[in-house]
């Protein structure tokens, strides 16, 4: 099978790296709900999305959940085993369906103990990483609900190769930390504005520049560290 690097991290890797990688790939459908990975289960693969988003989620002792973070095609699923552990204490789940490309663990772990570029371009991903979890916990404490959403809209739409996908009110209100009728309530405000379309769980993004407007800093502020960890995105 002819492998893609539609994803950001692969597309960075360097020729070498990459083609020594190739074999080990192989191309996976996301499915919505799909566990790519279980707290404190080991980490056998790793995963590198191209459409889609997963989810990182931490489950309380009293059965609530909260997400955390997202990755999307700008980065790995499997931070914990690029680090060096095989467990970590997060779930991982798909929250938009889509497709990307599985490896397993041991033989990317590898590649990384011997080439010190790929192991760089992984850790500068981690380091954008958790900058941009920072910068979420600041979002959700400065910023309104209507910014947040566009941000997180806009970030979707960064990982999808089209105007419409599946954004589910569960995973809205996860990422916004609301209830579900507090999705209903802004989903229809930037409906009014002509933002959007939601209809039964399905974005449509109709005016992006007016969603950039619309959102606050911190969409920007994440795109900005990614690039200047990972250099300008090409080939996606």
């Amino acid at each position: 099978m002819t492998q893609s690097r539609e994803n950001r991290l692969l597309t960075m890797m360097p020729s070498g790296d990459f083609e020594r990688l190739r074999p080990h790939l192989h191309k996976v459908t996301l499915d919505y709900r799909m566990p790519l990975y279980e707290a404190h289960k080991p980490i056998n693969d790793i995963y590198f999305p191209a459409e889609g988003v997963a989810s990182l989620v931490n489950a309380m002792a009293d059965g609530r959940s909260a997400e955390v973070g997202t990755i999307g095609n700008e980065g790995v699923v499997g931070i914990p085993a690029i680090l060096g552990d095989n467990v970590g204490p997060l779930n991982v789940y798909v929250q938009v369906p889509g497709f990307g490309f599985k490896v397993k663990s041991e033989i990317l772990k590898d590649l990384l103990t011997a080439s010190t570029a790929s192991r760089t371009l992984m850790l500068h991903y981690v380091h954008a990483f958790f900058n941009q979890v920072a910068q979420s916990a600041a979002c959700n404490t400065c910023h309104n609900i209507e910014q947040r959403c566009c941000r997180w809209m806009l970030m979707t739409h960064d990982r999808m190769q089209t105007d419409n996908f599946l954004l589910t009110q569960e995973f809205l209100a996860m990422m916004l930390g609301v209830r579900r009728t507090g999705v209903t309530d802004v989903a229809r405000k930037l409906k009014s504005k002509k933002l959007i379309d939601y209809v039964r769980g399905r974005v449509t993004i109709l005016d992006r520049p007016g969603l950039e407007q619309y959102s606050c800093e911190c969409y920007a502020v994440s795109k900005r560290e990614f690039d200047r960890l990972l250099g300008p995105s090409r080939g996606l």
